[in-house]
Parts: C-alpha cells; structure tokens; sequence
C-alpha cells in the first residue's frame, strides 16, 4: 500500500470526524479498529467506537481538527496540527498517528503536542 493511499484513507476518515458522518466514519473502520485517546484510554471496536463517536460529535458538536504535514512510516501515518473545539481542553495542538488496513482505519492514536510526544514519534 502506497503512503498516497493511506493519507487519502485518513484525509477521508478525519473529513468525516469535521462533518459528524457517523455512517461513512463507521464504513471506514475495521471491525478492530482500536483508538486510544491522550490519557492512554482505548476503546476497542468497531461497534463500540461508533457509540463513543456519536456520543463525542453530541458532546462537542463544533470540533474538527486540522492536519498540517503528514509522514508516514512503516504503515504508521502521523499528523501534526491542532483541534479547534469551543471546549478548551479539546482546543489546540495535537499530535495524531493511524494504522490503515486497506482501504480502512484500523487504529486512531491523539497524543498532546509535546517534545516527549515529537521525539518518540521521531518529528520534526
């Protein structure tokens, strides 16, 4: 799979996190999709994050995030930006990484924007 490949698949699965498509979002998630937010908390499942997206898209409507560059590495694509969210806790740089798995997103990594976080993901 070509790094062209991933980041349109993640282009597309964060698209759908910016417009609350539960449903496209749902379609682009393996069955063991796991994501593991800044605390280290996972939730593991496709059936199961579909619930906790739905619950999070009711809880802050208006967040999206946006990517700047992205790397990829080994099948591992990372994204450096920022959230914008009217929740401060939700609201500025972020750190995200994802698996892809075909044409779907088998994990969804947010990390905070630290030096810990850049040199362990080896960025910048």
């Amino acid at each position: 799979m070509d790094k062209e490949h991933r980041i349109e698949v993640i282009s597309r699965f964060n698209q759908c996190i910016t417009e609350k498509d539960l449903d496209t979002l749902r379609s682009l998630m393996t069955e063991g999709h796991r994501f593991i937010d800044a605390s280290g908390d996972v939730v593991e499942g496709k059936k199961e994050m579909t619930e906790a997206w739905r619950d999070f898209f009711r809880r802050y409507p208006d967040y999206c995030n946006v990517f700047e560059p992205y790397e990829v590495r080994e099948g591992l694509v990372i994204m450096l930006g920022y959230s914008i969210c009217s929740h401060e806790e939700l609201d500025g740089p972020a750190i995200w990484s994802a698996r892809v798995r075909g044409n779907r997103v088998s994990e969804w990594r947010v990390y905070d924007d630290t030096e810990a976080t850049r040199k362990m993901l080896e960025t910048d």
